[in-house]
């Protein structure tokens, strides 16, 4: 067994007892109680399980939590809260980018890592930035509405210098 130090959302924890091939999807969700990080295909290839991992979307079912130690990783529930919605969040809302749900936490943690890299994408960059991520119902148009209703907002914004400042972008 290991012991892993990660910070959460902001938050440093440190875990005995961590066993080594344990997926970090699996210790968010059961060591952490952050179940907002979904489990879909545990072969890499829907996205639902997207987080960021020192500002970088990765697709937790792929990594050992072991490997997270050290990092900073950061959950849909690090972006905002049901008070106060992180655009991207916000975005997706407003643009029904979403039907049942399960895909959005995974769309949107990559959403924000294209916009980290990318401020200002075209239709074509944003299609490209979520190819990773795999939605069922929607058809993707409304999605690529509110990536880039979000850019615009982030846009009108203080521009973030670090991924620190973009997820707490939203005037908190």
């Amino acid at each position: 067994m290991a012991r892993v130090e990660v910070e959460v959302n902001g938050t440093r924890h440190e875990l005995e007892g961590v066993e080594p091939r344990l997926l970090l999807v699996h210790f968010l969700r059961e060591r952490l109680g952050l179940t907002g990080t979904h489990i879909g295909c545990d072969t890499s290839s829907c996205g639902a399980c997207t987080v960021l991992l020192d500002g970088k979307s990765v697709k937790s079912c792929t990594m050992f939590a072991v490997q997270a130690d050290g990092r900073a990783v950061t959950t849909i529930e690090g972006l905002g809260s049901s008070a106060e919605l992180h655009p991207m969040q916000e975005a997706f809302w407003a643009q029904h980018g979403l039907q049942c749900g399960f895909c959005t936490t995974g769309m949107i943690m990559s959403a924000v890592d294209l916009l980290r890299r990318i401020p200002n994408p075209s239709e074509g960059e944003i299609r490209a930035g979520l190819e990773g991520n795999l939605c069922r119902c929607t058809g993707y148009e409304n999605i690529v509405a509110a990536v880039r209703a979000a850019a615009a907002a982030l846009a009108a914004m203080e521009t973030p210098k670090t991924i620190g400042e973009l997820v707490e972008v939203g005037g908190r």
